[in-house]
């Protein structure tokens, strides 16, 4: 049986795939990707990516979430972002697989005020009762404040939880292990070996592949593709000591509990 890859964390609907889409696709389905999670960071995006699910229905699985940092990271998302976003959570609910882009980033340069850190926390705590409520998993940024997001989630009883691109102690991850949460590395891994602790902890029945893309590839100048999954999948099989079809198997299979409504986009995977 053959096991395709799963890109749980991409944002296929950003402007820089807008000229070469097609092309971009194409060589999605030729490595292998069989579900693109797509996530959103601004409430401009869900429309956009609605229509990708729409065009290419066996390959998109939508996500809606606003991104802790809003107008290309200028400023900490605050409560008025949600009054445009939480009337179309509910009227697409059916459409969703997870709520996401959604977190908390508390870099200095990002959030530098108590008032910044404040507003993010307050709507990621709503975003995640919204996913409570339609009883979706969530699909989470977590910058310089691992365990505050890790305390917040777990405080706030979500249980399906992917933290993409996760940069926190190990210590951190593994508590998040113990709540059941999902943990995703994108290619930009394969040049950070600092991260490969952190990969060698976390139990493979708790990873995911994703690629960010269009950001964070192996290339750091360079725009990330989702056809880029498989070196972050060899990648983690490297440091883990195990086969790339393992590594490609197993975190198919997360992809498959993490996100259930997204076996439509899946239905070769046997769990």
């Amino acid at each position: 049986m053959e096991y395709g890859f799963v890109d749980c964390h991409c944002h296929i609907s950003a402007r820089e795939f807008e000229k070469d889409l097609e092309d971009v696709i194409q060589r999605t389905k030729e490595a292998g990707v069989k579900t693109l999670v797509a996530v959103t960071e601004e409430v401009g995006e869900f429309d956009r990516v609605l229509q990708l699910q729409s065009r290419y229905p066996d390959l998109v699985a939508p996500c809606f979430g606003l991104h802790p940092l809003q107008e290309g990271g200028q400023r900490s998302v605050n409560p008025r972002d949600l009054d445009a976003a939480l009337p179309l959570f509910y009227k697409h609910r059916e459409r969703l697989v997870a709520i996401g882009e959604i977190g908390l980033d508390f870099t200095p340069w990002c959030a530098p005020s108590h008032r910044d850190r404040e507003d993010q926390l307050s709507v990621f705590i709503k975003q995640l009762g919204v996913a409570k409520e339609l009883q979706l998993p969530v699909n989470v940024h977590s910058r310089s404040a691992a365990r505050v997001t890790m305390e917040t989630m777990r405080e706030q009883g979500v249980g399906r939880a992917l933290l993409h691109n996760f940069a926190g102690k190990p210590s951190v991850a593994l508590e998040g292990v113990k709540a059941g949460f999902f943990f995703s590395f994108p290619p930009a891994v394969c040049r950070n070996y600092q991260r490969d602790n952190l990969i060698k902890q976390i139990p493979l029945e708790h990873i995911c592949l994703e690629t960010d893309s269009p950001a964070l590839g192996l290339h750091k100048h360079e725009r990330n593709e989702p056809c880029h999954i498989a070196l972050c999948c060899r990648h983690i099989a490297d440091v883990k000591g195990l086969s790339t079809q393992t590594v490609q198997i197993v975190t198919a299979q997360n992809a498959l509990r993490l996100f259930p409504k997204a076996q439509t986009h899946t239905r070769h995977i046997s769990l």
